[in-house]
C-alpha cells in the first residue's frame, strides 16, 4: 500500500513526492525496501508471486520507476483516483488477486516502514503466511522496547495455537504506555496483515458492506492500461473512507473470524514522523544525527536533514532541523507529530509548498525552478533517454532553451531541430513546440520563461505520451 501523503515528514515529504518514495534510511526508498523485503518470503511451501501495488494515480510513474530500479515487475498497479484510506485499498488488491480464479494469501504491508533485521522479519512473515493459509487473519505485532505513545497497541492472549488478538487499544498516554510495557502481552500494531483475499472480502462484507459494495462497483468499472488498473473515478469517489483497523480488524475479536498475532522483533520502525527518523539514524556521541551538509556545536539529540545547502546548529537540544531548497522546518523533536499542523496551514492558505518540491518529477524526467521574479522564471530540465514532453503551446509566455548536455530534438512550429551542448533556440509565445531526447544519455537544458503569466496551467497539450490533458 503506497498511497500515503506523509504530512508529518514535511517539508521533505510532499503530496507530489510523499515519504514512501524518499530515501530516509539506507540507499533506497522506503517503498523499494518494502518491495525487496517481500521477495525473500519464498520457501518450500511458500511461492511468492509478483507484487500488487495500490497507490495514487498521481504517483504512477514514480511507482514504476522505483520498482524498475529494484528489478521487480509488478503484477498490477492499482491506481486510486483519490485517497480513501486503507480498507478500500486492500479491497482493490483482494479483488485483483481473485480475478484469475486463485485465492492467494495476501501479505499486506505499508510502503513506509523500516526493518533492520531482515532475517527475523522473513521468519515472522513466513509463520504468519502459514497460519493465514487455514483462513485465519494474522497481524504482525511489534515487540515494544519503550513506552511509545505514537502507535496503537494490540493486547494478545495465549492459547493452544499461539497468540490470539484479544483487543485493539488506541494510542495511549505516557503513563498507560508504560503500564502496557510493564504488564507484557501488549504489542504495537504494525499495520501489516496476512490473510487470504477471500477472507478479507467476507470480513468486510460482514462488518462494512457499504465499503465492500462501493469498492466492488469501482473495480468493476476499472480500465486497464498495461500494468495500470484504474478503478472508475465516479464510483471510487462514492467509497467511504476507512482504515483496515476500524473497518474490520477491531471488530473481529469475538466474531466468526479468527484473529491471530505473530510477534515481530526485527528492528521495525514506522517512519511516520521526524522523531522516528531520528530513532533509526546513526548518531554521534552526543546523540546527534545528520544527513547532508551540517555542522553542529554544543548540541545534543538533534536531527539535521540538509538537502541543498550548509546548515549550522549551535546550542540546541532535542530539535529537528529539515532544510529543502524552498522550505525549512525547525521543531521540538517531541512535537514532531504536530508537523501536520503546518501542512494544514499551507493547505488553508493554498500555498504550493505542501504539494510540490522546487524540483518536480515528471514521467519524462524532472524540472527544477532555480529562479523566478516578476515576468520571468528559470528552470533546469532533465529529459530521460528516449522520452519526450507533450506537444504543446502557451498563451502567455515565450521560452528560451539552452542545451547543457546531451542531444535535444526540438519541434518549434513546423521545424524540427537537433541541438547539442551549448546550442539554443527560442520558442515564441503561442508557438506549438515539443522537447525530446533521442539520445542514450540524459538531456539537460536551461529554460528561461518570460511573459505575463508563468503558471504550470498555461499549457495546451495536443499530443501526450502519458495520458495527460
Amino acid at each position: 500500500m503506497a498511497g500515503g501523503s506523509g504530512t508529518r515528514l514535511w517539508p521533505l515529504s510532499r503530496a507530489g513526492f510523499p515519504k514512501q518514495f524518499l530515501v530516509l534510511s539506507g540507499n533506497s526508498s522506503l517503498f523499494q525496501q518494502a518491495a525487496e523485503r517481500l521477495q525473500d518470503l519464498g520457501a518450500d511451501d511458500i511461492a511468492v508471486q509478483a507484487p500488487l501495488i495500490v497507490g495514487n494515480e498521481e504517483h504512477r510513474f514514480l511507482v514504476l520507476d522505483q520498482l524498475r530500479e529494484t528489478g521487480a515487475d509488478p503484477a498490477a498497479v492499482l491506481l486510486e483516483p483519490m485517497g480513501r484510506n486503507t480498507a478500500p485499498a486492500l479491497t482493490l488488491a483482494a479483488l485483483q488477486a481473485l480475478k484469475d480464479g486463485q485465492d492467494p494469501v495476501l501479505v499486506v504491508t505499508p510502503a513506509d516502514q523500516t526493518v533492520t533485521r531482515p532475517a527475523a522479519f522473513t521468519a515472522a512473515l513466513q509463520q504468519a503466511v502459514r497460519e493465514a493459509a487455514d483462513g485465519s487473519i494474522v497481524i504482525l505485532g511489534i515487540t515494544p522496547d519503550r513506552p511509545e505513545t505514537g502507535y496503537g497497541y494490540i493486547r494478545s492472549e495465549a492459547d493452544a495455537r499461539g497468540l490470539a488478538v484479544a483487543q485493539f487499544v488506541e494510542k495511549p498516554d505516557a503513563a498507560t504506555a508504560q503500564r502496557y510495557l510493564d504488564a507484557g502481552g501488549y504489542y504495537w500494531n504494525s499495520g501489516m496483515f496476512v490473510l487470504r483475499a477471500s477472507v478479507w472480502l467476507k470480513a468486510l462484507q460482514r462488518f462494512r458492506p457499504d465499503i465492500a459494495t462501493a469498492t466492488e462497483q469501482a473495480f468493476a468499472a476499472a480500465k486497464l492500461d498495461a500494468k495500470f488498473v484504474r478503478p472508475g473515478k465516479a464510483e471510487f469517489a462514492a467509497v467511504p473512507s476507512e482504515s483496515v483497523d476500524y473497518a474490520v480488524m477491531e471488530r473481529c475479536p469475538g466474531s466468526e473470524f479468527a484473529l491471530r498475532m505473530v510477534p515481530l522483533d526485527a528492528g521495525w520502525n514506522d517512519l511516520g514522523a521526524w522523531e522516528a527518523v531520528w530513532q533509526v539514524a546513526d548518531k554521534d556521541a552526543h546523540g546527534n544525527a545528520t544527513q547532508g551538509d551540517a555542522l553542529l556545536a554544543d548540541s545534543s539529540n538533534v536531527l539535521v536533514h540538509a538537502t541543498s545547502r550548509l546548515v549550522g546548529v549551535v546550542g540546541l537540544d532535542n530539535v529537528v532541523v529539515v532544510e529543502t531548497p524552498d522550505a525549512v522546518l525547525v521543531a521540538d523533536r517531541s512535537k514532531s507529530q504536530d508537523v501536520k499542523l503546518i501542512v494544514n496551514q499551507l493547505n488553508a492558505s493554498k500555498r504550493g509548498e505542501q504539494n510540490l518540491h522546487r524540483k518536480v518529477h515528471r514521467p519524462w524526467g524532472w524540472y527544477d525552478s532555480i529562479d523566478m521574479g516578476e515576468r520571468f522564471q528559470v528552470k533546469r530540465i532533465m529529459v530521460k533517454p528516449g522520452a519526450s514532453l507533450s506537444l504543446q503551446m502557451h498563451h502567455h509566455r515565450a521560452e528560451h532553451w539552452i542545451v547543457v548536455s546531451g542531444t535535444a530534438e526540438i519541434t518549434n512550429g513546423d521545424k524540427v531541430l537537433l541541438l547539442s551542448e551549448n546550442q539554443s533556440t527560442y520558442i515564441p509565445l503561442g508557438q506549438v513546440h515539443r522537447l525530446a531526447n533521442p539520445g542514450r544519455v540524459p538531456l539537460e537544458i536551461i529554460e528561461v520563461q518570460s511573459g505575463s503569466y508563468l503558471g504550470e496551467d498555461d499549457i495546451v497539450r495536443f499530443e501526450d505520451n502519458y495520458g495527460r490533458q
